[in-house]
C-alpha cells in the first residue's frame, strides 16, 4: 500500500464508489466514453485495487482519467453496484492537488475551464454568460452567433429574457450581495483553494514551456495534438 493509494481512499467517492469490484467489465461494456475514447474502467480500477502507487502515478499524469463524461452508467449496471466513474472522480480531485494534471493535455484544460466558468460564476452568476462566449474563441458556433453577439439586446428581448437587467427574468443580472455569497461558498467548500491550485500549477507548466498565460490558455483551449480517440 502506498501514500497515493492512502490519500485516495480517504476520499468518500472511492469509499462509496468503490466496494466489491470482481472485475467483470460490465462497466466498460455499457461506458459511453469507451467507445470513442482510449478508455477502461475497468482497468482504471483494477489499477486503484493494485495500490501500486507508481501505476497509480502514472494514472494521475495520464489521459485516461479525464475521458470520463460522469455520466454513472456504470453504477447502473455493475452487478455489485460499484461506481467508477466515483473513482475517476476523486482521481481527478488527487490529479489537481497534486499537480500531475498538467502533465497530460486533457489535464491541462483544467485551466482553461477553470478560468472561464469559475469567473463567470464569481462576476455574474451563470456558469455561461453570453457576453463572454466570445465568437472568436469559439468558431464552431458559427457565423450566427457573431450576427447574434452584435445584437443581444433585440434577440433576448424578443426571447423573453431580461438579460443584464434589474429585477426578475433569465439572465437578469444578480445582485452583488448574492455574488458575494457565491463567493463565501467557494471559500467555505474548498473551491477557491482548488482554483488556486490550478493556477498556480499551470502558470509553473506555461513558464516551462516557455509561454506566456495568455499563450498557455489559447494553448490548452484551442489546441488538440493528440490521437485521443479509440481507433
Amino acid at each position: 500500500m502506498g501514500k497515493l493509494y492512502d490519500r485516495l481512499t480517504q476520499d468518500y467517492r472511492v469509499k462509496e464508489g468503490l466496494k466489491a469490484c470482481i472485475n467483470c467489465g460490465t462497466c466498460t461494456a455499457i461506458c459511453p466514453a469507451a467507445e470513442f475514447y482510449k478508455y477502461d474502467p475497468r482497468k482504471i480500477v483494477d489499477i486503484v485495487q493494485s495500490k501500486n502507487d507508481e501505476e497509480i502515478e502514472k494514472l494521475l499524469k495520464s489521459e485516461t482519467i479525464w475521458y470520463c463524461g460522469e455520466c454513472m452508467s456504470c453504477m447502473t449496471r455493475c452487478p455489485r453496484k460499484n461506481a467508477p466513474g466515483m473513482v475517476i472522480m476523486a482521481l481527478r480531485s488527487l490529479s489537481i492537488d497534486m499537480g500531475y494534471f498538467v502533465e497530460s493535455e486533457k489535464g491541462r484544460q483544467q485551466y482553461a475551464l477553470n478560468k472561464i466558468l469559475c469567473s463567470n460564476i464569481l462576476n455574474y452568476g451563470y456558469c455561461v454568460y453570453p457576453r463572454t462566449f466570445a465568437s472568436k474563441m469559439h468558431p464552431e458556433a458559427g457565423k450566427i452567433w457573431e450576427w447574434e453577439e452584435k445584437h443581444f439586446e433585440d434577440i433576448y428581448g424578443r426571447l423573453g429574457a431580461n438579460l443584464d437587467g434589474e429585477g426578475c427574468g433569465a439572465l437578469r443580472k444578480i445582485p452583488r450581495e448574492d455574488l458575494d455569497e457565491l463567493k463565501r461558498i467557494f471559500d467555505i467548500t474548498g473551491a477557491t483553494k482548488r482554483t488556486e491550485v490550478i493556477n498556480e500549477a499551470s502558470k509553473k507548466k506555461a513558464a516551462e514551456l516557455g509561454l506566456t498565460e495568455e499563450e498557455y490558455f489559447t494553448k490548452v483551449f484551442e489546441e488538440t495534438e493528440k490521437d485521443h480517440l479509440n481507433r
